[in-house]
């Protein structure tokens, strides 16, 4: 592992799990930071889960969840083969441990509060940054030719609130909840489901134990499929939140629970960056 040089992810829904995959693989030191109650849909490939299970485990590497910001805590995890996680959604921990590299992978959509003087090298994921301006390099997020594009000026592509085609389906793929509430699920990831199925429910409350109560509103699936992702049960949200996501090809099962295609490419966009910083 290179020792000399650390990594700080802003981040670690699906996205972000794939750069700091990637990057530790690579052999760099990566420390996550992320929000208290994180809302990714493909839960069973995003390291942000480790904040609630302790641990989160993607492809063979673990993800371990600490509580300070002190060089100790990150170097023993390290130590133990597992990345670092730490809850610092404002990310006040990057100015004690002053890592070389800072990614902003949060996929926001617009910049909370990330700038290029937090690290040497600063790297911005998808919309919402300028490189050369808050950041110093932009990674294209977007679907298509310039998918994973390092941008040493300019911005990414806007978001289109059009999800990626798969299947011949786009908007019908994904779920937003018809009503604010806690999540009831009914199905889990990697189930098989057919269109207007009940997945899941939304019901007005929850009590501390997570016994649900009240009205609800039933979640159907959109369209047939594999249930790709699906958001943590207990959940709260308000109504439109992305709560599920159906892939329509069946037989990709197994995509289910494995690093995603366009993940992969950003992460290796990002771990060139990385490389062309360290080399010089």
């Amino acid at each position: 592992m290179n020792k000399e040089i650390l990594i700080i992810c802003r981040g670690g829904g699906d996205l972000a799990t794939g750069i700091v995959h990637r990057l530790f693989r690579a052999g760099y030191q990566v420390l996550i930071l992320e929000t208290a109650e994180p809302a990714a849909i493909r839960r069973q490939v995003s390291f942000c889960e480790a904040v609630y299970e302790g641990t989160a485990t993607v492809e063979g590497v673990t993800a371990e969840r600490i509580y300070t910001a002190k060089k100790q805590a990150v170097e023993e995890v390290l130590q133990r083969g597992r990345i670092p996680l730490l809850v610092d959604p404002d990310g006040r921990s990057i100015e004690v441990l002053k890592p070389d590299v800072v990614v902003d992978a949060i996929i926001a959509k617009k910049n909370l509060g990330t700038y290029k003087e937090m690290a040497p090298l600063v790297i911005g994921i998808g919309p919402g940054f300028v490189a050369g301006k808050d950041v110093h390099l932009v990674v294209e997020s977007m679907r298509g030719h310039n998918l994973a594009r390092i941008l040493e000026t300019g911005s990414a592509l806007a978001n289109t609130g059009i999800p990626g085609n798969i299947g011949g389906y786009t908007k019908e793929r994904v779920i937003h909840a018809a009503a604010e509430g806690y999540m009831k699920n009914l199905h889990q990831i990697g189930d098989v489901v057919r269109k207007g199925e009940k997945i899941a429910r939304i019901y007005e409350q929850m009590s501390p134990e997570g016994v649900f109560s009240g009205r609800f509103v039933s979640v159907e699936a959109t369209i047939p499929g594999v249930l790709r992702g699906l958001i943590r049960e207990g959940y709260h949200f308000q109504k439109g939140f992305k709560i599920a996501d159906i892939d329509p090809r069946e037989s990709e099962l197994a995509n289910c629970f494995t690093i995603s295609d366009k993940a992969s490419s950003i992460g290796g966009s990002v771990l060139e960056a990385v490389c062309r910083y360290v080399n010089g």
